[in-house]
């Protein structure tokens, strides 16, 4: 019986013994720092049969006992001695690996069995704590410039369209022909059709205080519902909710032509003396601003799509590009938490391209990596 078990175990051996493979050695696991639990380090001395013919590469192998019931995982190429497994579904149980060096046909060479393992989540990833301290930075930042502002006025420098606004509602009152307020066609997730909400708001009261018509055709439902909302609470916040009317704002379609039309026959029906376009605009922006032209009819426009900037500056009076638009609900209210958190914004990109030109100028004249590294992530 003895002597059996010899020529099986001699059965198994021979053909890495005629190959001469050697497994790889000293494996090492360790739980992924910086990560939810998810991923277990391994690294390893290659296997010293890694220059012969025929060698293949490493196949990677974990299980929950010591002792069997291993399944492969991964497989990695020669010259490889490291590996990330980040399919551990569950933190904080044990985990057993091994490594097995394979040839082209078939023969393998085992490594000793390394662990247990078990991962946990980390608090806190210590690779972005630069995006931390920046975050803390900009928000100290913002919040002192909102404190300066509760202080004193702060200056915004003059944006023609906005100054333009009082004119605009004054000359519709003198008429005596509604505004109309268009907010594009732009959801509710859109940073455009949120800052044109809030100058919507602005406007209204404005509107309320000189007793204006006012027009609000959407183009979407959720859009409709919170422009219903500004509107009425810029009558309320002038004193006058009585002149609130609901039919002021209304839904017309989502679709961008079938928007389009509709607006267009507003305009030529009731001739409004002025028409403001804020919020995010498509191929339609032509359309509306041309007809709005043909009205006579004043036009401030505003959208941060670039496409379309040309149209609006050429058939509107004013037209306000790109961060102008965000900026226009604190120039109009002059409220300090707006002010203040737009000038800190302003800070703050100052502050990102001064440390760009700093970096720059770092790597070019010193050659030095340091203020670039101090934005990586790792």
């Amino acid at each position: 019986m003895g002597k059996l078990k010899m020529v099986l175990l001699a059965c198994l051996l021979l053909p890495v013994l005629a190959l001469g493979l050697e497994p790889p050695t000293d494996l090492v696991l360790k739980d992924a720092p910086n990560d939810d639990g998810s991923a277990v380090l391994m690294t390893w001395k290659p296997s010293a049969s890694e220059s012969e013919s025929g060698f293949n590469g490493y196949n990677i192998e974990r299980s929950e006992y010591p002792a069997d019931s291993f399944a492969m995982i991964a497989w990695v190429p020669k010259g490889t001695a490291e590996h990330e497994d980040n399919s551990i579904e569950i933190t904080g149980k044990n985990y057993y690996y091994r490594v097995t060096a394979v040839t082209d046909n078939g023969d393998s060479a085992l490594s000793a069995i390394a662990g247990p393992v078990a991962t946990a989540q980390s608090w806190f990833n210590t690779g972005k704590l630069n995006t931390l301290l920046g975050t803390v930075l900009f928000i100290s930042i913002t919040l002192l410039y909102i404190f300066w502002a509760r202080r004193g006025n702060l200056f915004i420098r003059r944006i023609a369209g906005l100054d333009a606004v009082e004119e605009a509602v004054g000359r519709a009152t003198e008429m005596g022909k509604p505004i109309l307020y268009c907010n594009g066609i732009g959801w509710i997730d859109s940073i455009s059709t949120v800052a044109s909400l809030n100058i919507l708001g602005q406007i209204s009261k404005k509107v309320a205080e000189y007793d204006t018509p006012l027009l609000v055709p959407t183009a979407d439902p959720v859009v409709h519902a919170v422009a219903r909302e500004m509107v009425k609470e810029g009558y309320n916040s002038a004193g006058r909710p009585d002149l609130f009317k609901d039919d002021s704002v209304y839904f017309i379609t989502s679709d961008q032509m079938g928007y389009a039309a509709a607006l267009a026959g507003i305009m030529a029906r009731e001739k409004p003396a002025t028409n403001f376009f804020m919020g995010y605009y498509a191929a339609e922006s032509l359309v509306l601003a041309e007809s709005g032209a043909a009205t006579g009819a004043i036009q401030i426009a505003g959208t941060d799509q670039i496409s379309q900037l040309p149209f609006f500056i050429t058939a509107c009076d004013y037209t306000l590009i790109g961060e102008e638009l965000y900026a226009a609900s604190a120039y109009l209210s002059k409220e300090p938490l707006l002010v203040g958190s737009l000038k800190g914004q302003d800070a703050c990109k100052l502050l990102i391209i001064l440390s760009v030109l700093a970096g720059t100028l770092a790597a070019v004249i010193f050659r030095s990596d340091l203020i670039y590294n101090m934005f990586i992530i790792h």
